[in-house]
């Protein structure tokens, strides 16, 4: 919004200015000069999971730390308690800290306009959630429950570095798509 205002100013009365989600056009009435410039300030993203205690806390981090000026959020339709310790700590192995992420409520977004509303729940296994408000596009990228893996404390945590890393990958690819 900031951006457009300065463009406003810096062009003539004469100029028309539209905008989708990615792109900012100008174009002058009087001689054809056209300006593209990528905002992804302006992208708002839900992740979407069951517990949202691990898979989603996951990729909500992910997606941040590729780029801080989009809106990630997660949450869940039986939110969790607390995170899962052990996502807390798979990611503070790659850099990224969600220590301080909590278990939210789909509810609580219910009323908020998102571009993309992803489910990173694992379809074969359990039934995805479903977001009702207002979406632009809606994604499935499904992942195997780490907290539902029972065996002893290196197996279980290289289950969920295993998650980690493919979450990792496909958000990576998500990003690169959207935003290149």
């Amino acid at each position: 919004k900031k951006l457009m205002k300065l463009m406003t100013e810096w062009i003539d009365d004469e100029a028309r200015i539209t905008a989708d989600k990615r792109k900012l056009e100008i174009v002058d009435r009087n001689k054809i000069c056209k300006i593209s410039l990528i905002i992804m300030y302006n992208m708002k993203i839900l992740i979407l999971c069951t517990g949202n205690s691990c898979r989603s806390q996951m990729a909500e981090g992910i997606l941040k730390s590729l780029d801080n000026k989009i809106d990630v959020f997660s949450a869940g339709t039986k939110p969790a308690y607390i995170i899962s310790s052990k996502a807390v700590k798979v990611m503070n192995e790659i850099g990224i800290d969600i220590s301080k992420h909590k278990p939210k409520s789909v509810d609580q977004f219910i009323n908020e306009d998102f571009d993309y509303v992803i489910t990173v729940c694992d379809n074969a296994k359990e039934t995805c959630p479903v977001f009702t408000g207002k979406v632009k596009y809606r994604l499935h990228i499904g992942f195997e429950d780490p907290y539902s893996y029972k065996g002893n404390e290196e197996d279980t945590l290289n289950k969920y570095r295993k998650v980690r890393d493919l979450i990792k990958t496909e958000f990576n690819k998500f990003y690169k798509n959207i935003f290149r």
